[in-house]
């Protein structure tokens, strides 16, 4: 059963891999929205743009991990084609997994792509594997965290619009383009529940622009916001299927 549950997991991620995330909308919005907003961010009060980068990143995470969840899971619950699946010899938590996962690696491309280039132009050098540990997590992370606002709707445009409000918020309150040290305190307890707040403390440690290292604290935080998600988001789509 277990080999099964694997089987399946893969080719769910592949499937959606080309027929959503691929595609044009997809890359525009995981790219040119979270650069775009960062420039227009830069040009209002231009600084040294290597500063941006940790901001740059996460929202590229943050954007490309969900940019297609209202499709890859609203769309096909309307359809039937997530109950079809689960005709197979496969379990819900498989078909979930499997969303998931097409959702990371999708995120962990296009993050790629927006590291190696900051590091190309900017000449920037991160610690790599700090680097590398904070962006496989949060990848996993926001991508079950898309599923699972996803799951608690019906429809494509309501799951847009559910996504949509976490993103825009953690956005501001979460240190993306203004230190959280420097806002409000009731605003700083706000930005502690949120998981980007720990992704974009341990991509500025990992870039040297933070001297707390505690990204092994950030990265243990973000593994419980990941287990948490996973853990609501399979109960919930479990329930629909009653």
């Amino acid at each position: 059963m277990w080999r099964d549950n694997l089987r399946a997991i893969y080719y769910i991620a592949l499937k959606d891999m080309k027929t959503y995330y691929l595609k044009p909308p997809g890359v525009s919005w995981g790219i040119v929205f979270p650069i775009t907003w960062i420039l227009a961010f830069y040009l209002r009060a231009p600084g040294d743009f290597r500063e941006l980068v940790p901001g740059l990143i996460a929202m590229t995470i943050l954007f490309s991990t969900t940019a297609a969840e209202a499709v890859v899971i609203n769309f096909e619950m309307r359809l039937g084609s997530l109950e079809r699946l689960l005709l197979a010899p496969v379990t819900v938590s498989a078909v979930l997994l499997g969303k998931i996962l097409g959702g990371a690696v999708f995120g962990l491309m296009m993050t790629g792509i927006v590291t190696v280039g900051s590091i190309i132009v900017l000449g920037v050098h991160p610690h790599i594997l700090h680097l590398s540990i904070i962006i496989l997590i949060s990848c996993f992370t926001f991508a079950t965290l898309g599923a699972l606002l996803c799951v608690f709707v019906k429809e494509v445009f309501e799951a847009q619009t559910l996504l949509n409000l976490p993103r825009f918020i953690m956005v501001f309150l979460c240190g993306v383009i203004y230190p959280v040290s420097k806002m409000p305190v009731w605003l700083q307890y706000i930005s502690s529940v949120m998981p980007l707040t720990y992704t974009v403390e341990g991509l500025k440690d990992s870039f040297g622009f933070s001297s707390s290292h505690i990204i092994f604290k950030d990265a243990l935080i973000l593994s419980a916001f990941l287990s948490l998600f996973v853990f609501m988001a399979i109960n919930r789509l479990k329930k629909k299927f009653e």
